[in-house]
């Protein structure tokens, strides 16, 4: 049996702090599911499409890694890639509450799928897609928290923002 893993996000957009633990995942899963979903909760800059996209092309070299996207139920989506293991990220203390209800649920909707947490490299731990995006829009240095493909499609995101 294959212990494939899910790590499920918005990834709008995806940061270095994503990518490491995709990365840091894939040596320890024989197979890792980045799963990008809609959220519609949030107001996302890129599309599910293109949100896809360039995860599929920053992984591209990560032979144990695919990017899908979903909707519905994360515990829905696991089952349906035959996935035994969930993957979230915490960044800080403050993370592990919300992160903790979302593993509880899951838990009782599909007591076989487990949860399990990775922090990420200590370089990334302030790193939010949130923060990226606002630093982005004003104009600030995100070189070092994305991939230049990320950097380059936010660039081109608010430079186009500001023309309309």
């Amino acid at each position: 049996m294959q212990n494939i893993v899910v790590y499920p996000g918005t990834f709008d957009p995806m940061t270095c702090g994503h990518n490491d633990l995709a990365i840091r995942a894939s040596q320890l899963f024989d197979k890792v599911i980045v799963a990008v979903t809609e959220n519609t909760r949030k107001k996302s800059v890129f599309d599910l499409e293109q949100r896809v996209k360039l995860a599929r092309s920053i992984l591209s070299q990560q032979i144990n890694i695919e990017v899908l996207s979903f909707s519905g139920l994360l515990v829905d989506f696991c089952k349906s890639q035959k996935a035994n293991v969930v993957l979230r990220g915490l960044r800080a203390v403050s993370d592990f509450e919300y992160e903790f209800q979302l593993a509880g649920m899951n838990r009782r909707l599909a007591p076989d799928i487990e949860t399990i947490f990775l922090t990420p490299a200590q370089d990334y731990t302030f790193v939010s897609s949130t923060l990226v995006r606002e630093v982005a829009e004003l104009g600030g240095d995100i070189s070092t928290l994305v991939h230049p493909e990320v950097q380059d499609a936010l660039q081109n995101h608010f430079e186009n923002q500001i023309k309309d």
